[in-house]
């Protein structure tokens, strides 16, 4: 039997808007040309929309932990830069190649102030000020005015509970930093871990995968390997049957449509739900709930597990980094292992990074790590990889940059293609709240602290008798969480903390009416 179907547009300059293409046993001939990438959301280098866009924002460009005795070369959207902390303490984010010949400042000398050019002795302070100049002795004033009228690029930079930020965008423009509920925290018993993974791909592909809730039913559990070859925890990696259920997914735009809510909906059992409510922000910030949630106990407006941003390095490189929060009332389980969270590890999923099975490093030295892998199929852990692959080879796999005029979206699939409209409504202007400059001023006005709606929440709520019945009680239910923390979102603090397990009680009791 033959079939046509005709492919809808993406919305991006390379889609195939329009084709129409032959359903045919043995068809390969008649989708083997693969049309561009979507330059307009997956591009950030200077100058491209996104990378514009981007710059408007502060993002986290390395770990603490890799400002060493020399500097850090790193790479980020696009630009070749160097971090580094002099002797003061002030912390350096510039440009790599030297103003005055371009030798690179990864082979510099760190000063009490600023860095020293191996090549000719120029020495840049962390504002990227001139500081010094090496003029043959009796010249100083020639060699004052040649340093008054250079200036090596750089960017503002501060440290963060381990992680280096930087904002890339017009001085004049600087957003505030956003302290999502006051400083990412939400108990006193909390501790922010930091750690940063590399990912060989474009970055829009890290991100669609936060807002990807429907993956762990397939990639992510055990029952669904072969003869059970999988390796350590990349499979069953929650211990909870409750993460391997398909939700029912809610996804609806938040803050003026600056952000997402993905609220799923997990039956535990016929007692329970469990509704699990991730925060996509605008442009590449991604709020997870507890991810080792086994939904044995009730549980009301649980917080922050995991907070992350994907930065891209280049068009098809990128890094995810931010905190693993860790603290007994998070994690009621017990189960997180602080050792095992760091550079290019992370302690629930091996298969997020490109590293498998590190070793339990404790206190490392960079250098003793070893190197990331630049070709995923190189790896001596490969054959494991295909065995029992994780959001690492799933992203990545997806070709250096994803195709998005090739895919064939369901409607478990809305959450990523919602966020994706977010993305260019506010590349494009189409969306003046979520403009870079406009989402800054909405800081200020929360006083660069604004509530999220990111939640984990285990409710006593009965199964309905019917698979109609439970299916309409799932998807109310992950409505009603979303719109009692919309209801909150202008408290704070304990006020809003008692409101919303209220309202939760509620809920309760009224969602099987």
């Amino acid at each position: 039997m033959t079939n046509e179907y005709r492919d809808k547009d993406s919305g991006g300059a390379g889609s195939f808007a329009g084709t129409t293409r032959k359903l045919v046993p043995f068809g390969g001939y008649y989708s083997s040309k693969v049309p561009g990438h979507d330059p307009e959301l997956t591009e950030t280098g200077p100058g491209t929309p996104m990378g514009e866009y981007m710059r408007g924002f502060w993002h986290p460009v390395c770990m603490s932990l890799e400002l060493t005795d020399t500097p850090r070369f790193i790479k980020i959207l696009g630009e070749e830069l160097v971090a580094f902390r002099d002797g003061s303490g002030a912390i350096g984010v510039l440009h790599a190649h030297c103003v005055h010949r371009g030798a690179s400042l990864e082979y510099g000398a760190i000063q009490e102030h600023g860095i020293r050019c191996c090549y000719h002795g120029m020495v840049f302070d962390v504002d990227g000020t001139c500081l010094h100049v090496p003029y043959p002795s009796g010249e100083d004033k020639e060699a004052q005015k040649f340093a008054c009228s250079i200036q090596q690029g750089a960017y503002k930079a501060f440290e963060r509970h381990g992680l280096v930020f930087a904002y890339m965008g017009p001085p004049d423009k600087e957003p505030p930093f956003p302290e999502w509920e006051s400083n990412f925290t939400v108990a006193e018993t909390d501790e922010l871990v930091p750690y940063s993974n590399y990912q060989h791909c474009n970055w829009l592909q890290v991100q669609d995968n936060a807002a990807d809730n429907y993956h762990p039913t397939a990639l992510h559990a055990g029952k669904n390997v072969v003869g059970g070859a999988y390796q350590g925890t990349t499979f069953d990696e929650v211990g909870a049957a409750s993460m391997e259920v398909a939700p029912d997914m809610q996804f609806v735009p938040i803050h003026q449509g600056r952000g997402l809510a993905c609220a799923g909906a997990r039956r535990v059992n016929k007692d329970r739900l469990f509704v699990r409510v991730q925060h996509q922000v605008l442009p590449n910030l991604s709020l997870h709930a507890y991810t080792s949630e086994d939904g044995s106990a009730r549980k009301h407006f649980s917080r922050f597990h995991i907070i992350r941003w994907t930065v891209p390095i280049d068009d098809t490189n990128s890094k995810m980094i931010g905190w693993r929060v860790m603290g007994p009332s998070i994690d009621t389980r017990g189960i997180c292992d602080k050792s095992l969270v760091g550079y290019e590890s992370i302690d629930f999923l091996e298969g997020q990074v490109a590293m498998r099975r590190p070793e339990r490093f404790g206190e490392y030295k960079l250098e003793d790590l070893p190197p990331i892998p630049d070709n995923h199929r190189e790896r001596a852990n490969y054959k494991d990889a295909q065995k029992a692959p994780g959001d690492y080879e799933a992203i990545i796999s997806q070709r250096p940059i994803a195709v998005h005029a090739l895919e064939h979206p369901t409607k478990f699939d809305a959450g990523l293609y919602a966020f994706r409209k977010m993305l260019r409504d506010a590349v494009r202007g189409a969306n003046p709240a979520a403009e870079a400059a406009n989402f800054a001023e909405w800081l200020r006005t929360v006083d660069a602290a604004p509530n999220s709606y990111c939640s984990g929440n285990v409710l006593e709520i009965a199964e309905g008798s019917t698979p109609e019945e439970e299916v309409a009680r799932r998807r109310k239910v992950a409505k009603a969480v979303v719109a009692i923390l919309t209801e909150s979102d202008k408290m704070k603090g304990d006020a809003r903390d008692t409101f919303v397990k209220e309202k939760f009680a509620e809920l309760e009791k009224t969602a099987v009416s």
